[in-house]
């Protein structure tokens, strides 16, 4: 039998929450069925009919996650991940979110961009301009890259320690945040009278000199709708997690578990509090990735599906190397891990994929990986059982919303459908998501409750 966690009894003001999709700019599931353009979605068109999808579900923004080198991490080659198309290719976000910001009327749109490869005045420059396109709907998901082949791409010979990554993003923050006030946000005037565009009074110079970067300003671009995008992030280490909670409005978490999830959450909450924020600005989603059909069995029957493609195991240890630093390759898949990983780079994730002291051999581990168990709770079984779970879960967690990702990291028509068509319906007729949007701004809609 699945592992549901049913809602209470007599659980009647329950409060909405929020619901976001996790994917990246790269080929769709371009060997199998239903798979929209079969490896060549560079055009973006796919993703503009996933983001609609999406909007019709009422979603509160799509996320486009990205890296910055091809990983020769698994195996110490970059061959695993050519030939099976893992992580590679994979575009640039900030055209992608362009174009569906300006195919989409409501639905907000997060791009990755890291703090490592844009410059502070580029990226804030960058930003503006998209979220005019966008009509106030864009997002950054701000990352300080965590691998050492992206920081050899930007003339680093290695990536800095995190702690110092965290030192530079800090600084980072404040200029772009500087450049986002150098103009006021009614800056422009257009008065044909006077003959005046933009009042000169209300635009200056920040002259910012820190240690690691130096600014002069304004931007030279228009105050944008959100007059800056919403921020998003995924702190894990106590020093992440101090940095999402000074900054971000969504903060995107990983827990082994409902008790789990609701510690992070507690912890985001209170360390905002001593940023001097309202806690209940800071929104913190969990990813997970749903399987589900019209039964539990079908469900199952999907996941043994999942799970028995060629190469699957392998495909997710290489896809976690990739995104950790650590070369899984030379384990036996049949064993346990022979002690407690570290790593330089996304600390969260890895924690919470070895799920220290289970005892669980890796292969158990990468199948807890791609139900979700591994980083939320196990989410498998019909529509209706699955939306329970997840209203169920934002109950004893406290809020705020899921993020959800296929569980294969690689977008198929199917499964959009199959969240879209089944699981949302399920999850609105439980009161437990919106039905159709009130506010225009990105903003507006994770303000909405």
């Amino acid at each position: 039998m699945a592992r549901f966690l049913l809602p209470a009894a007599g659980m009647s003001g329950h409060r909405k929450f929020h619901l976001a999709w996790f994917l990246n700019f790269t080929v769709d599931e371009w060997n199998k069925p239903h798979a929209g353009l079969g490896g060549n979605p560079w055009d973006g068109r796919f993703y503009v009919d996933v983001a609609q999808a999406l909007e019709r579900a009422c979603f509160d923004f799509m996320l486009i996650e990205d890296k910055l080198a091809v990983p020769d991490i698994y195996g110490g080659s970059m061959e695993f991940y050519l030939r099976h198309a893992l992580s590679a290719p994979k575009h640039d976000p900030a055209p992608l979110a362009t174009l569906i910001g300006g195919m989409t009327r409501h639905l907000g749109v997060v791009a990755t961009l890291s703090t490592l490869s844009y410059p502070p005045y580029l990226l804030a420059r960058l930003c503006s301009t998209i979220d005019h396109i966008a009509h106030g709907r864009f997002g950054w998901n701000i990352v300080t890259s965590a691998e050492n082949l992206a920081a050899r791409n930007f003339g680093l010979e290695v990536l800095p320690p995190r702690e110092q990554r965290y030192e530079m993003a800090d600084e980072y923050l404040q200029v772009v945040n500087a450049l986002f006030a150098s103009w006021d946000k009614d800056a422009i005037i257009l008065d044909r009278e006077r003959r005046i565009y933009a009042d000169p009074t209300k635009v200056r110079t920040i002259d910012f000199a820190g240690k690691y970067f130096k600014v002069r300003g304004p931007l030279n671009t228009a105050p944008s709708p959100q007059h800056r995008p919403v921020y998003v992030q995924a702190g894990a280490s106590p020093r992440g997690r101090d940095f999402a909670a000074k900054y971000a409005e969504v903060v995107l978490g990983v827990g082994s578990g409902v008790a789990e999830m609701k510690a992070f959450r507690d912890d985001i909450r209170e360390r905002a509090r001593s940023h001097g924020r309202a806690p209940d600005d800071v929104k913190v989603m969990f990813l997970i990735s749903p399987v589900v059909a019209a039964s539990e069995a079908q469900a199952r029957e999907r996941l043994d599906e999942i799970l028995g493609a060629p190469d699957m195991i392998e495909y997710l240890l290489a896809f976690m190397s990739s995104i950790t630093d650590i070369d899984f390759s030379p384990y036996p898949v049949d064993e346990p891990l022979p002690h407690r990983l570290v790593t330089n780079g996304e600390s969260g994730t890895l924690d919470a994929f070895q799920q220290s002291g289970s005892g669980k051999t890796l292969r158990q581990l990468a199948v807890d990986f791609i139900t979700g168990s591994a980083f939320s709770a196990e989410m498998v079984g019909s529509y209706r059982q699955v939306a329970e779970a997840m209203r169920a879960a934002m109950a004893e967690v406290g809020g705020d919303g899921f993020l959800i990702t296929s569980p294969t990291h690689q977008v198929g028509r199917r499964y959009v459908t199959e969240i879209c068509e089944g699981l949302v319906p399920e999850l609105q007729r439980l009161e437990s998501v919106r039905t159709h949007y009130t506010g225009d701004t990105l903003r507006d809609h994770l303000r909405q409750y």
